[in-house]
């Protein structure tokens, strides 16, 4: 404070002019000095809170915290440790409470103790105006505190935790705290004399000369703004200056006070918060909010430059059994190495997107040719060649993709997505690792397939969906041993809708759950109502087809329970069918599901043997109570001597392994006559009937001879 020693300087006003609240406290924490911003944050006057103890605009629940307490050991009141920023609730003479950051500063003075309390009013500073800006101030007591005005001002700015400067009207300095110089590197001696361009981040030189110019010019008296300033050691501190004047008795202005606060962590954390909000969490991809913005100015410039953009859609192929097969966290690291992988094809002026699960987007720009998108989709899908490696796991991965290109008839951002989307689904009915370009074709496809699964939504509702059963006939005695349960949709305009139609469209949404309860729900009550035809057999079960997400539905065990327990029916006369596909696409889930039925005393009925990869050993290990030879074998399109010689092989397999062999699709006596001889057990087809209503089926087992 070498300037105010040797200048006459209204210190009093000085202090008045720190564009802080602050208030001086003694050692029993009784307020004896405050300025007019303090009064001003708690509505009090200044006279209210002069000589009243400082915990007096401390809420009682604020009261228990370690800064605001007698200090240990010499009795005085005081502070725990020096403390920047400590965030407390402020009680207002009103009654209201407001947020606050405070500042506390200890120091003795001729052997007295004092704290120095700076507050910021959150309130204030976002912008908020405090409802009591028109009390009056009152007069400072200025000696009952102090033992002169100069030994406060050196209080408020010498031992303020805040960077502070005192400069002339030109700006240069005149003063400045430890907190400043510790700001910005530079000690006290490089910094008096001089403005603050020398070490003022070089795009921001000019903010701090053009605020001073409007101060001095008299347009304002006051200010606050954000700058950048560099510290001796080069790093960039980002800074909120609030400035204020002290004028003569004509207006001039004398000299400025400037509070800056260091705002670099805070805006540090708003960058990440920032990011945060607009990239995945998992792989730091740009989430869906960010593609969406990157995504309308692409369409813009589009326009501008009159070329090509392409929204990609990539789904990784069977990502659910990476997850139940080996747990999540696998799959967690198999969608970062993903990621990864795609970044390094992408190109600079493209963005990669986690559209969320198991899907990415990809959005290019500047295209000449839709060529290009399929190009760039394959460039992303060849970065899956190589097979992915943790620990002794080792998984190979493929994706489907769906291109949506874009010209000047843009759609908007929804619409291509869904393009690429309905593209992606089109791919993936293709095969595994395929690519597809959206087309009007597709995209009618697409919405016609959404229109129908809602109607299949409202004709499960309605009651427009039901189960008819197909017998399944003892070829030895010709008596129904049971029935499969097949389902049933008649619309109300198009009439008969086949299964192999709607079904696949169901296991495209949630929907499939809500057929396979009402299919076990429907098939076993109609169980429940079937009368025995042959006593040397027993009550005729029925078979339930399962998809293969009602076979990897964890809830599915849980539903049979309550099925079971419902229709009254014994398990033994419950069979469920699983394509061999499905059975052995994850032979460990498998098995697990498997051995769960067992216990139950449920039978597994192997579909379409002989189509899928008819591994014998897997075979071997599932040991299904059934194995149902597809009609492809019974009813042969081409070389009828090798599917012949393939059927006999299936058949004496089934009678060596145990299992029961059942031939679907027989429609001809010969056909029949064949398997017959080849010592098959069941059969069914139409030959005896189609899969008809429950009544139907109730009047053939009345029918049925006993055998």
């Amino acid at each position: 404070m070498r300037y105010l020693e040797n200048h006459s300087i209204d210190v009093e006003n000085l202090f008045e002019a720190l564009p802080c609240s602050a208030a001086l406290l003694d050692a029993q924490g009784v307020i004896r000095d405050l300025n007019q911003h303090f009064a001003d944050i708690t509505g009090y006057l200044v006279d209210d809170l002069i000589g009243r103890d400082f915990r007096v605009i401390v809420p009682l629940q604020e009261r228990i915290s370690p800064f605001i307490a007698p200090s240990d050991g010499d009795g005085d009141f005081g502070f725990a440790h020096i403390v920047r920023d400590q965030e407390l609730a402020v009680l207002c003479r009103d009654g209201h409470e407001i947020p606050a950051d405070f500042s506390y500063s200890r120091l003795k003075i001729n052997d007295q103790s004092w704290t120095v309390v700076e507050m910021h009013d959150k309130v204030l500073q976002n912008g908020t105006k405090n409802a009591d800006e028109t009390i009056d101030n009152g007069a400072i007591d200025f000696e009952a505190s102090l033992a002169n005005s100069e030994q406060r001002f050196r209080l408020a700015f010498e031992k303020s935790m805040a960077p502070m400067v005192f400069s002339d009207r030109d700006g240069l300095f005149l003063a400045v705290n430890s907190a400043f110089c510790e700001m910005c590197g530079r000690s006290e001696e490089e910094l008096i004399g001089r403005d603050s361009k020398s070490f003022t981040y070089p795009e921001d030189i000019g903010i701090s000369e053009k605020v001073n110019g409007l101060i001095k010019s008299g347009e304002i008296d006051e200010h606050r703004y954000g700058k950048r300033f560099l510290h001796k050691n080069g790093r960039i501190v980002f800074a909120e200056v609030s400035i204020c004047c002290s004028r003569d008795a004509k207006g001039e202005a004398l000299y400025y006070v400037s509070s800056v606060r260091d705002v670099t962590e805070e805006r540090a954390l708003a960058a990440q918060l920032s990011f945060q909000a607009l990239h995945d969490p998992l792989t730091g991809l740009a989430n869906r909010a960010l593609f969406d913005d990157r995504l309308v100015q692409a369409r813009s410039r589009t326009i501008r430059e009159v070329k090509l953009g392409a929204v990609l859609l990539l789904d990784l192929d069977d990502f659910k059994g990476v997850n139940d097969s080996y747990g999540h966290l696998v799959g967690d690291q198999l969608l970062i190495e993903i990621a990864s992988r795609f970044k390094q094809v992408t190109r600079t002026s493209d963005m990669l997107c986690r559209f969320g699960g198991d899907e990415f987007l990809y959005l290019a720009e500047g295209l000449t040719s839709p060529d290009e998108g399929e190009l760039i989709a394959r460039r992303l899908l060849d970065t899956l060649s190589e097979p992915f490696i943790y620990g002794d796991i080792r998984l190979k991965q493929h994706a489907s993709v769906g291109v949506a290109v874009w010209d000047g008839e843009i759609p908007d951002n929804v619409q291509l997505v869904q393009d690429a989307d309905a593209a992606m689904y089109e791919a993936k009915r293709r095969g595994h690792g395929c690519i597809e370009i959206f087309t009007p074709k597709i995209g009618h496809e697409a919405f016609s397939r959404f229109a129908l699964v809602q109607e299949l939504r409202e004709a499960l509702t309605n009651g427009d969906v039901a189960m008819h059963y197909q017998p399944i006939i003892d070829l030895a005695s010709g008596t129904i041993v049971g029935f499969e349960a097949l389902m049933r949709w008649q619309h109300p305009e198009r009439g008969w809708i086949p299964p192999d139609v709607f079904i696949p469209l169901a296991e495209q949404s949630d929907l499939i759950f809500e057929l396979g309860s009402f299919a076990l729900r429907t098939a076993m009550a109609a169980a429940s109502t079937w009368k025995a035809t042959n006593p040397n057999v027993g009550l005729p079960y029925v078979t339930v087809n399962l998809s293969a997400h009602q076979f990897h539905d964890p809830g599915l065990i849980s539903l049979i329970r309550q099925e079971l327990e419902s229709s009254a029916i014994s398990p033994e006369r419950l069979i469920l069918e699983v394509t061999e596909s499905v059975a052995l696409a994850d032979i460990a889930e498998t098995l697990n599901i498997m051995d769960e039925l067992n216990r139950l005393k449920i039978g597994i009925a192997l579909d379409d043997f002989g189509t899928g990869y008819s591994s014998l050993s897997y075979l071997a290990a599932l040991n299904p109570k059934i194995i149902k030879i597809d009609q492809s074998f019974v009813r042969p399109k081409h070389d009828k001597k090798r599917s012949d010689t393939l059927l006999e092989a299936i058949v004496s397999l089934g009678n060596k392994l145990n299992m029961t062999v059942l031939a679907e699709g027989i429609e001809t006596p010969a056909q029949l006559d064949r398997l017959h001889n080849l010592d098959c057990d069941l059969g069914q087809g139409f030959l005896w009937s189609p899969a008809v209503p429950v009544q139907e089926a109730i009047d053939m087992l009345a029918q049925s001879p006993e055998g």
